[in-house]
C-alpha cells in the first residue's frame, strides 16, 4: 500500500542510483534506432548549480527522456568546462593562504596543484546535475582538458595556423591588471560610475594663442595621445586638418586628423586620440598612421614611454598628476560631473584597460561565412527565431578573435620560438625542432608560447571532441554528428553558439546542431535579475530540498514560455509540489480501488461513455504533448499534462467514475477499474521526462517497475482512432454544466451547503438526454436539488448561458440579493480607486524614467490583475441585476 504522503528526499537518491546502476543513461542499447544528440552546455568546473543550470538542464532533460522513450539511441553528452580564469583564481586563493605565490611554485608545480583542486574539489555541480534528475550519459563524461579533448585542440590550433587562419598580431585587447592577462569581452561587466569629464586645451603648432579644447574622463591615458580627431566637414576645423597640435606634457606633435568618428555635435568636436588605449582610437589610429604609444606596463603602472616623471606610477595616480600640471600650465579648462560605464574584469574586480600587446588571433571573419550560410539556409534554426537576428548582427560584424591567455590553466599554445623570433606551430615540441632544424639548417633551442588558448576556443569543438575526434572510431562521430538540438542562453550565442559553429562547418562540413533553442532569464517574482548584491538569489537545491526535484522541474517547465522571462516564487514551486502531491493521491485512490496498471485492457473495447471519454482524453493529451516538445513550448506540453491529470483525471474522471466503481453493475465496474489503471499508466509515461521521481517511485510501487524502469519503457501510442467524439461531447457537456453552476455559485457567494432547485431550457433532445442520464452525478458536484426542463422560472433567478440552452438558478430565498448587490458594487468601487491609482503611476513619465524595469513591471502586472478582477466582479453585478 503506497505511504499516506510523497517524501522526495527519500526516494530521489535511491532512484537515482539505479538508473546509473543498469545503465539506464547509456547509448547503444537500441541497435540500428536513429540517434538522437544533445550536448550539455559544459558548466565550469568551479561552478554550483543556480537557478539557470537548473531551468536549462531541466529543458535538455525533459527532451532526452521524452526521445528515450520513444525509442531512439539517445546521448546526452555531458562534461565540464576548465574555466581558465575562474579555476587557476580558486587555486591562487588558495595558494595565497599559505603565503605561497604562483611564481614562486613555477609553472609545472602550479599546475599540479591545479589537478589535484580538480581532483578533490572541483565538479561539485555534477552531483547536483544529478540531484535535479539529469539522466546524462555520465560514462562518456568529459573535461575540456582531458587527454582526447586537448588532441583535437592541438590538432584544431596547428591546422588553423598552417591554413592562416590563425596569426600573432598586436592589436587592443580587454586587459586585466590585476589578473594580468586579456580577457573576452564576456569577462568584462560594465559599471555605471559617477566620474568626471575633464576638459583640456591642446595648443595648435605654429598658431599663437590657437587651441584645440579636448575632454576625457581617463586624462591618465593623455600621456599616450599621438592625434587629435574632427570632423572632416566641422567648419570650426577643417582649417586645422594636417596640421599638428603640440602636447604640454610630453612633447609629442599630435596629428590633426579628419575622421567621421568625432562628432560635431559631442563636446567641442575635437576628440583626443590614443591608439594603444582605446578601441575606437586604435581603429581611427589605423585608418590614419598614428603612432601607437602603449604607457602602461601589464599592472597599469606607468612605463618608461611616458615622461620620467610619470615612469612607475599606478595609473590613478598619475591621472591626479596630469591634472595638477596641466592646470599648472594654465591649460586645465574645467570638470563636470559624468556618469558613465566603465569595464570591470569581472574576476578580478578592478577596471579593464584596453592594451596594445602581442596576442594570438583567429580569422573569425573567414570562418564566420560558412557558418552564417547554415541559418540562411535553414540548416540550422533558432527558436525563439528572434535570435537569428542576434546571430547575424555578431557574426556580420565579427572581429578577430584573440584566443590567447596570459595564464598557466589551460592549453598551452603550441608554438615554439626560435632564436631570431621566428616561429614554429606543431602539435609536439618534436616536431617544432624538425620543422626548426629544416628552416635553420641545424639543430636549435626552441622556447615555448607561455600563452594558453582562451576557453571558448577547446569548447568550440565541443560537439565533436566530446565524441572523440579525432581519434575515435567516425562511426561515433557519424552516428551523432550533428547533434540534434543546443539548448542555451542568450548571452553566449556569441561567445559559445556562434564559435562551435565556425569550428564545426570548417572541420566536420557541417553544422554542429539543426536547432538552438535559446531560453530566457530566470528572475525573481518581482521581475529583477537576481544577484548576490541585491540578495535575491534563489537557490534551486534550496527548493529540492524543502519540495522535491520534480516540483522545481515541473515549476520550471511550467513557466518556460518561448521568449519570456521567467518570474519565480518560491509560492509556485510549493504549488507544483501540492500537483505531485495531487498525482500521489490520485494513485492511492486508483490502488485502494484495485485499479491498478498492468491489467489486460483493450482500449478500443471500452463501452462505458464516462471510460471512452477519459481515453480520448489521454490520447490528444499525448499528441498535445508531442506536438508542443517538437515545437520547443515546453509550457505549453507541460501545462497540457498538468490540465489531464489534476483538471481532466483527478477533478473529473476519479469524481465521475465512483457510482461505477461502487455500483452494481460488475461489467461495467471490471471496465472502469481495468481503464482507470490504464489510464493511471499513461499519466505516469506522460509525465515521466517532466517529473521522473514520483512516477518512477509510483511505477515501482505499483508492481510495474520490477520488469523494466520506468525510464526505459515505451513512450504511450495513442492514435486518434481511440478519440471518441460522442463521448467527447456529451462528457464535455456535463462538466461545462457542473463547472457553469459552481462558478455563479461562487461569484454569488452561495453557501456550499445549500442545495438549490434548476430549470434547463431551450435544450434540444441530445442534452436533456445527458442531464437525465448523468444527473446523480450533477446534482452531487453542482449541489443541486431538482431540475425542471422547459419551466418558467420565478423572479430573481440567474441565467447561464450553455451551448445552445439556459441554465436557470432561482435565488430568491438562497441569498439576499440586494445585500450582494451593495457587496459587489462596493467591491467595484475599491478596484475602480485601485486602477485609477495605478494608471496613475504608469502614466507618470518621470515614474517610468526613473524606477526600475522590474517595478515598473510588477505596477502593469497589478494592473491588468486589478482590470480582471473587476470585470469579474462586474459580469457578477450584471447577473445579480437581471436577477432583480
Amino acid at each position: 500500500m503506497l505511504d499516506k504522503t510523497y517524501e522526495p528526499a527519500s526516494v530521489e537518491g535511491r532512484h537515482y542510483a539505479r538508473w546509473e546502476k543498469d545503465g539506464s543513461f547509456k547509448r547503444g542499447q537500441k541497435p540500428g534506432a536513429d540517434a538522437y544528440t544533445i550536448v550539455i552546455p559544459p558548466p565550469n568546473v568551479t561552478g554550483s548549480l543556480h537557478m539557470g543550470h537548473a531551468l536549462n538542464n531541466t529543458l535538455q532533460d525533459i527532451l532526452i527522456r521524452h526521445k528515450r522513450m520513444l525509442g531512439l539511441d539517445v546521448l546526452w553528452q555531458p562534461g565540464m568546462d576548465h574555466a581558465g580564469i575562474a579555476t587557476q583564481m580558486v587555486v591562487e586563493r588558495q595558494l595565497d593562504a599559505q603565503g605561497i605565490k604562483r611564481r614562486d611554485l613555477g609553472r609545472e608545480k602550479f599546475l599540479e596543484k591545479v589537478w589535484e583542486w580538480k581532483a578533490e574539489s572541483g565538479g561539485t555541480i555534477t552531483g547536483q546535475l544529478k540531484r535535479l534528475g539529469a539522466s546524462c550519459d555520465w560514462s562518456r563524461e568529459r573535461f575540456t582538458m582531458d587527454e582526447g579533448l586537448s588532441e583535437a585542440v592541438l590538432k584544431v590550433f596547428v591546422e588553423l595556423y598552417k591554413q592562416g587562419l590563425v596569426y600573432r598580431d598586436k592589436r587592443l585587447v580587454n586587459w586585466d591588471p590585476k589578473l594580468v592577462t586579456a580577457i573576452s569581452d564576456l569577462e568584462v561587466d560594465q559599471k555605471e560610475t559617477q566620474g568626471k569629464m575633464w576638459h583640456f586645451r591642446y595648443p595648435v603648432e605654429g598658431e599663437e594663442g590657437a587651441y584645440l579644447t579636448v575632454a576625457t574622463t581617463r586624462p591618465e591615458t593623455m600621456l599616450g595621445d599621438t592625434g587629435v580627431a574632427v570632423h572632416p566637414e566641422d567648419e570650426r576645423y577643417k582649417h586645422l586638418i594636417g596640421k599638428h597640435c603640440v602636447h604640454p606634457l610630453t612633447g609629442i606633435r599630435l596629428k590633426i586628423v579628419g575622421d567621421d568618428y568625432a562628432d560635431p555635435e559631442q563636446g567641442t568636436g575635437a576628440v583626443k586620440m590614443t591608439p594603444a588605449h582605446d578601441f575606437n582610437d586604435f581603429e581611427v589610429g589605423k585608418r590614419h598612421d598614428l603612432e601607437m604609444i602603449n604607457i602602461f606596463t601589464p599592472t597599469a603602472q606607468i612605463n618608461d614611454e611616458a615622461p620620467e616623471k610619470y615612469r612607475g606610477m599606478d595609473r590613478f595616480e598619475a591621472r591626479d598628476a596630469v591634472i595638477a600640471d596641466m592646470d599648472a600650465l594654465g591649460l586645465f579648462e574645467k570638470a563636470e560631473d559624468h556618469v558613465h560605464m566603465v569595464p570591470y574584469g569581472d574576476r578580478g574586480g578592478v577596471p579593464i584597460e584596453p592594451y596594445l600587446t602581442d596576442q594570438w588571433y583567429v580569422d573569425a571573419k573567414t570562418l564566420a561565412k560558412p557558418a552564417i550560410e547554415a541559418v540562411d539556409s535553414g540548416k540550422t534554426k533558432f527558436v525563439p527565431e528572434q535570435w537569428t537576428k542576434t546571430y547575424y548582427e555578431w557574426m556580420h560584424n565579427i572581429q578577430p578573435w584573440c584566443v590567447s591567455r596570459q595564464l598557466w590553466w589551460g592549453h598551452q599554445i603550441p608554438a615554439w620560438y626560435g632564436p631570431d623570433g621566428e616561429v614554429f606551430v606543431e602539435t609536439s615540441e618534436e616536431e617544432a625542432l624538425a620543422a626548426a632544424k629544416a628552416h635553420y639548417g641545424k639543430d636549435v633551442e626552441l622556447t615555448r608560447d607561455e600563452d594558453v588558448l582562451d576557453t571558448w576556443f577547446s569548447s568550440a569543438l565541443w560537439p565533436f571532441s566530446t565524441l572523440g575526434w579525432p581519434n575515435e572510431t567516425p562511426d561515433l562521430v557519424k552516428h551523432h554528428y550533428p547533434t540534434d538540438v543546443l539548448v542555451t542562453g542568450f548571452d553566449i550565442i556569441f561567445f559559445w553558439v556562434a564559435r562551435m559553429m565556425m569550428m564545426g562547418m570548417h572541420f566536420m562540413k557541417t553544422e554542429p546542431f539543426h536547432t538552438v533553442y535559446v531560453h530566457a532569464l530566470v528572475r525573481d517574482e518581482k521581475g529583477a535579475k537576481m544577484s548576490k548584491s541585491k540578495g535575491n538569489v534563489i537557490n534551486p537545491l534550496d527548493l529540492i530540498d524543502q519540495y522535491g526535484a520534480d516540483a522545481l522541474r515541473f515549476t520550471l517547465t511550467s513557466m518556460a514560455a518561448p521568449g519570456r522571462d521567467i518570474k519565480l516564487a518560491t509560492s509556485r514551486v510549493e504549488g507544483y509540489r501540492n500537483f505531485t502531491t495531487k498525482l500521489w493521491n490520485a494513485a492511492r485512490f486508483c490502488e485502494m480501488n484495485d485499479c491498478l496498471p498492468g491489467r489486460e485492457f483493450d482500449p478500443k473495447s471500452a463501452k462505458e461513455t464516462l471510460n471512452r471519454w477519459i481515453i480520448g482524453e489521454v490520447a490528444k493529451t499525448r499528441s498535445t504533448i508531442d506536438e508542443a516538445l517538437a515545437s520547443y513550448r515546453f509550457n505549453d506540453a507541460a501545462n497540457a499534462i498538468y490540465q489531464f491529470v489534476w483538471g481532466t483525471f483527478c477533478d473529473w474522471y476519479v469524481e465521475f467514475s465512483k457510482p461505477l466503481l461502487n455500483g452494481e453493475d460488475e461489467a461495467a465496474k471490471a471496465e472502469t477499474k481495468a481503464c482507470a489503471g490504464w489510464i493511471l499508466e499513461q499519466i505516469l509515461h506522460l509525465m515521466h521526462p517532466f517529473t521522473p521521481f514520483i512516477t518512477e517511485e509510483l511505477w515501482e510501487k505499483l508492481g510495474k517497475g520490477a520488469d523494466q524502469p520506468l525510464i526505459t519503457s515505451s513512450w504511450p501510442d495513442l492514435g486518434e482512432d481511440l478519440i471518441d467524439q460522442a463521448a467527447a461531447e456529451e462528457m464535455d457537456w456535463v462538466v461545462r454544466f457542473i463547472t457553469s453552476v459552481r462558478s455563479v455559485r461562487s461569484e454569488m457567494n452561495i453557501p456550499p451547503a445549500s442545495k438549490m432547485p434548476s430549470f434547463l431550457n431551450d435544450a434540444d433532445d441530445k442534452a436533456k438526454g445527458w442531464l437525465q442520464a448523468h444527473w446523480d452525478l450533477i446534482s452531487r458536484m453542482a449541489r443541486l436539488e431538482s431540475y425542471v426542463l422547459d419551466g418558467e422560472a420565478p423572479k430573481g433567478s440567474v441565467e447561464i448561458l450553455h451551448g445552445g440552452a439556459q441554465i436557470v438558478l432561482p435565488l430568491a430565498g438562497v441569498i439576499d440579493l440586494e445585500q450582494e448587490k451593495a457587496r459587489l458594487e462596493k467591491a467595484i468601487k475599491k478596484a475602480d480607486g485601485e486602477i485609477t491609482k495605478i494608471d496613475k503611476k504608469l502614466s507618470n513619465q518621470g515614474f517610468l524614467a526613473k524606477a526600475p524595469e522590474e517595478v515598473v513591471e510588477e505596477n502593469k502586472a497589478r494592473l491588468t490583475e486589478e482590470q480582471d478582477a473587476r470585470a469579474k466582479l462586474q459580469a457578477s453585478l450584471d447577473r445579480i441585476l437581471a436577477a432583480m
